[in-house]
């Protein structure tokens, strides 16, 4: 990480529409790059959220587990930081740094084979992950079976203003700002909020079914990813510049929010 005052990491990071993340050392923010400003997306997630101190959440593909240290701290709520490519035992060190070690459990587990008893938890979260391993229609039976009847599952997933029908659209598909193509075979999990609140609601585990689009999603992306690129902690060349010539034609980051059926 680059070596910058901590009034240009907050300046970087300024953001009015997420107060809560602003309260967080924009220098652990800025390291916790794995994607879109992972804070923002949990503060936005939870608005649509219930959740009360003491109840049990499973945070689905936590990465560095920033996302459950901050529902900790914010929310009083216990957090199992479920994720396979970080290791329990780092996401453990950063658990222990932030003071959390008493309400955040880091596990280490592959999102088709979880560890835990069925109707355990309170709520389930994910960010920026579900996308990954969600998209098959078998997929949200198995993980909701660990959710308390009338529990709430919520997830923030990058996604389209629409689908893409044929092949992509060539900003998305040529090199840009040093890096190859921004459209891999993977983004094919990218759906609109339509496509996300049919493949839940068609399920019979499932109701109260709501997708919706972070207003500004993109131009928040893009501020993170500059963010990130300024002070270095970024692992790949930036996207942004794909980003802002998408503009939000196609790209956006998608809400959704449901409870599991009595």
């Amino acid at each position: 990480m680059k070596n910058l005052s901590q009034k240009r990491m907050k300046e970087l990071l300024k953001n009015d529409r997420y107060p809560r993340s602003a309260k967080y050392d924009p220098g652990w923010v800025l390291k916790g790059w794995m994607g879109p400003n992972v804070l923002w997306l949990t503060e936005w997630l939870c608005e649509k959220m219930e959740l009360k101190p003491g109840t049990r959440v499973l945070d689905m593909g936590c990465g560095k587990a920033l996302s459950s240290i901050f529902l900790a701290k914010e929310y009083g709520v216990q957090v199992w930081a479920n994720d396979l490519w970080i290791s329990a035992a780092e996401n453990w060190v950063r658990v222990k740094e932030m003071g959390t070690e008493n309400q955040v459990f880091p596990v280490h587990a592959e999102a088709h084979d979880l560890p835990y008893a069925e109707g355990f938890f309170d709520a389930i979260v994910s960010l920026d992950s579900y996308q990954y391993y969600g998209t098959d229609e078998l997929y949200l039976p198995y993980l909701i079976k660990f959710l308390k009847p009338a529990g709430q599952i919520g997830i923030v997933v990058p996604g389209l203003t629409k689908e893409i029908e044929g092949e992509p659209p060539e900003h998305l598909t040529k090199p840009s700002g040093g890096r190859s193509a921004f459209w891999v075979d993977e983004c094919w999990c990218f759906h609109t909020a339509g496509w996300w609140r049919r493949h839940w609601g068609k399920l019979s585990v499932i109701e109260d079914v709501e997708a919706d689009y972070m207003p500004e999603g993109v131009k928040d992306w893009i501020q993170y990813e500059k963010a990130c690129d300024e002070a270095g902690t970024l692992i790949f060349p930036s996207e942004a510049p794909t980003l802002e010539e998408d503009g939000g034609r196609y790209l956006a980051l998608v809400r959704v929010t449901g409870r599991r059926k009595e």
